[in-house]
């Protein structure tokens, strides 16, 4: 099951900051002419801030108003309006993308499990995902309580807002059922034990080795 998130337009939001400079380090060790596909690209503002000249980037998103932002910003792009699940390899086929993007997605997904066996699949043996989600970690939640934020962050107001709430442990797990290996993570955003959103790259393995 999904829902559509309105955009109004193609701007960046305030996560771009902190989580641009992550996705470009994960993507780093990518070559001229690799094939990129960013899994939940939105209105494209973050895909297009990481894209680099020389790769064949791709963006999809249930959003028909972010596609349509994105298309009208970023024509160098091939944005895509479809879901975030299965459909996306039966579209694209198996193993024909170098690295796969996941920015802030995962947590809004009934069916997380979709997203990490489509990204799986439609990897090529050695290729990266980078998936960014916000962080909950035991210091982080002690200061919400303590600061008396709680009930904001954990809103149940916001439609279509986070449904899931992802630990370094239960994200690993998510993955490494799919397939993924050398999981690595890391945290982006205010400090350390602070961050505001976790960053995980993962490999699927390369049978050639």
């Amino acid at each position: 099951m999904y829902r559509e998130y309105p955009y109004e337009s193609a701007e960046a939001s305030g996560s771009h900051a902190y989580l641009c400079p992550a996705i470009k380090r994960g993507l780093s060790a990518l070559s001229e002419g690799a094939r990129v596909l960013d899994i939940g690209c939105g209105n494209g503002s973050l895909t297009a801030a990481w894209a680099k000249d020389g790769w064949h980037v791709t963006g999809v998103d249930f959003s028909g108003s972010g596609i349509a932002h994105a298309k009208a910003s970023h024509p160098n792009i091939a944005f895509h309006h479809m879901p975030v699940g299965p459909e996306l390899v039966e579209h694209f086929g198996r193993g024909c993308f170098d690295a796969i993007v996941s920015a802030e997605v995962v947590e809004h997904l009934y069916a997380p499990r979709d997203l990490a066996q489509s990204a799986f699949r439609l990897l090529k043996d050695g290729g990266t995902l980078i998936l960014t989600t916000p962080y909950h970690g035991y210091l982080k939640n002690l200061a919400m309580a303590g600061t008396g934020t709680m009930d904001r962050h954990w809103t149940a107001l916001w439609d279509g807002g986070h449904i899931k709430f992802w630990s370094w442990k239960t994200i690993g797990v998510l993955l490494r059922e799919a397939g993924f290996t050398g999981l690595k993570f890391g945290g982006a955003g205010r400090v350390p034990y602070l961050w505001k959103s976790m960053v995980v790259c993962a490999s699927k393995p390369n049978k050639g080795r």
